[in-house]
């Protein structure tokens, strides 16, 4: 018979993780953020209800705020940070107050996006440059804010600062969402490369399709039956891959795109 897994122990010291993208509870941000709670991790959550707000997808009365009061439950220390990552002054002013309230940030989680379906012939400007502003220059300018608070340190020693962004692979008829998480994958691999003198380790996760809220019956079902798994995945499968690239024992992965997906056929 196995034995149970041990309970999650907080490790000495505090840990602060800066999570993007926390708006709704039905959200992989949500439960990256609970998890990483369970770790032992002291939490800045960023989000931006007026994003949520053009959506409509099922939330709360209060999402960040509940999502805020589990993680205290759990422990941990939990400021929440309004801000539209469209501004560019916006990835500065989140890395600025979460430090001067928690402490040093050395995790960095962006699950942030903006994803508005549209394609060649319909895309306007205003919205190619708001999903490259919001997708691939504010995680360059989130980790560029966080590295720079980093001191250099000597080659081989341990991991100073853990980055993992959310990515995908949905491009047709999702165009500017798309491509520019295709930056993004870009951003983050050369960060892995260029921040390595700062003790950074930088990652990039593929969850394939997770029924948040925007899939219908249709969607879904052409999802399963495209999962050799038999399911959708979950908040909580990604958020369990993140939490270790996030630990000790995850520090040897880097400069990976990593496909988290129950082998999901994108073709």
């Amino acid at each position: 018979m196995s034995q149970p897994s041990p309970s999650p122990t907080r490790s000495p010291g505090p840990r602060v993780a800066l999570v993007t993208g926390v708006g709704r509870r039905r959200s992989i941000g949500a439960e990256l953020a609970i998890g990483l709670a369970t770790d032992g991790w002291d939490l800045a959550l960023a989000h931006w209800q007026p994003y949520d707000d053009r959506l409509g997808y099922e939330r709360g009365a209060d999402d960040p705020a509940a999502v805020a009061a589990a993680c205290r439950d759990l422990g941990s220390r939990v400021e929440l940070l309004p801000g539209d990552l469209a501004d560019p002054a916006t990835p500065e002013a989140l890395v600025a107050a979460a430090t001067d309230r928690l402490g040093p940030v050395t995790g960095l989680v962006m699950s942030h996006c903006e994803s508005v379906d549209s394609s060649i012939l319909d895309t306007t400007l205003e919205s190619w440059d708001r999903h490259y502003a919001v997708n691939a220059r504010a995680t360059w300018l989130l980790i560029r804010a966080v590295a720079e608070r980093l001191p250099v340190v000597a080659p081989g020693g341990p991991a100073a600062a853990h980055v993992v962004a959310l990515t995908s692979d949905h491009t047709a008829h999702n165009l500017p969402y798309g491509s520019s998480k295709g930056a993004l994958d870009r951003i983050v691999v050369a960060a892995a490369v260029e921040l390595a003198d700062r003790g950074l380790r930088a990652n990039v996760v593929n969850p394939g399709p997770i029924d948040t809220g925007w899939m219908d019956d249709r969607i879904r079902a052409l999802g399963v039956a495209d999962t050799p798994a038999g399911r959708l995945g979950t908040p909580r499968d990604t958020a369990d891959l993140v939490r270790f690239l996030l630990s000790e024992q995850g520090s040897w992965m880097n400069g990976q795109l990593l496909l988290s997906n129950g082998g999901f056929k994108t073709a």
